[in-house]
């Protein structure tokens, strides 16, 4: 290709990818995407990984000495699953991750149980003290097969606005 036959890049619209502050507004859905399965493996790996030994979630007979019927997912893993498949939707590309509150684990995961998310925009507002950021608060909800609830928390970041992108 000779430099004539060159495609003018300059003339290629600019795809934005990612997430900022305008793209969101208060009361805003998602139904994030499929989900994940979890199985003994990941919560074993996740809990000897990070040295989180409470023998809960890496002995079978003391969960179920516990009134548990199997070793339950650690609920630190069941979270991270749930902050990562709301990620894409919420704050892939996004500015810095600013927390978690208010977490719950009103109802325990085991091994098969697959998990999906569900978010809600409660806030959306420019930083105070970082010019052209502003910060999106969301409620997110994690639920397995059953549609039961097994983590809920508040989770905020810290977005650019649209025209400093």
């Amino acid at each position: 290709m000779s430099k004539d036959d060159a495609p003018d890049f300059a003339s290629f619209p600019v795809r934005r990818r990612g997430s900022y502050l305008e793209k969101f507004e208060t009361g805003q859905e998602y139904d994030h995407h499929w989900g994940r399965t979890l199985d003994i493996g990941d919560s074993t790996l996740f809990s000897t990984t990070l040295a989180y030994f409470l023998p809960l979630y890496l002995n079978e007979e003391f969960a179920q000495h516990e009134g548990h019927p199997s070793r339950p997912i650690n609920p630190f893993l069941v979270l991270c699953t749930v902050v990562g498949v709301s990620v894409e939707d919420l704050s892939e590309s996004a500015g810095p991750f600013l927390g978690i509150e208010e977490c719950e684990f009103p109802t325990p995961v085991y091994a098969g149980d697959t998990i999906r998310a569900h978010s809600t925009v409660l806030d959306t507002r420019l930083s105070a003290s970082r010019p052209g950021r502003g910060i999106v608060t969301w409620r997110t909800t994690g639920y397995n097969q059953r549609d039961e609830v097994v983590v809920t928390y508040v989770r905020k970041n810290l977005l650019a606005t649209l025209e400093e992108l």
